[in-house]
């Protein structure tokens, strides 16, 4: 019998001065019994990072192969923006920037190798796609805290990201990456 999914609630303030969002997010998140903690954080953080109108977690969540972890459509169903969590294959990035106007990628695991391994291969509008490195160490402190119901305040300014959960301040920087 296979095992059933965590369920988790996050209450996020999010404040990003970066792009002007100020939204009180209230999502439940079901936890994959195969994701990581750290996979758990990477996905909300670029959730929250991408907030706007349209962006949600797909439907399949983690172990659907067709879809991104978080996708956007505009009103009519049309996809808008692909956005991976993790070390995306260039071919499942290749297929992403055929389907979306805009892929996004946040990674933080060996980033160099993986904007080395997209430029090698021939990705379909390549210089279009966009890479952010999440700083590891952030998601595994950030993973230590995680229970059944979570708050947190999350502000964006200047690139750097500053999370507040319990009173305690957790904060670094989200690095764009260029293809080499």
């Amino acid at each position: 019998m296979a095992l059933p999914a965590t369920l988790r609630r996050f209450s996020i303030t999010l404040a990003d001065s970066d792009r002007e969002v100020y939204e009180q997010l209230d999502w439940r998140v079901p936890q994959h019994p195969s994701e990581s903690e750290r996979y758990l954080v990477a996905r909300l953080l670029a959730r929250a990072l991408e907030h706007a109108e349209g962006v949600e977690f797909s439907k399949g969540g983690v172990s659907d192969d067709e879809e991104p972890a978080i996708i956007q459509r505009d009103l009519t169903g049309v996809l808008k923006a692909w956005i991976e969590v993790g070390a995306p294959s260039p071919d499942r990035l290749h297929k992403a920037s055929k389907a979306a106007p805009r892929v996004v990628v946040y990674a933080w695991k060996n980033v160099p190798q993986l904007a080395a391994d997209i430029a090698e291969r021939k990705i379909h509008r390549a210089d279009d796609l966009v890479i952010r490195a999440l700083p590891p160490d952030l998601l595994d402190r950030v993973a230590a805290t995680l229970d059944r119901n979570n708050t947190w305040e999350l502000a964006v300014s200047g690139g750097q990201i500053y999370l507040t959960i319990g009173g305690a301040l957790f904060e670094g920087a989200v690095e764009p990456i260029s293809l080499p």
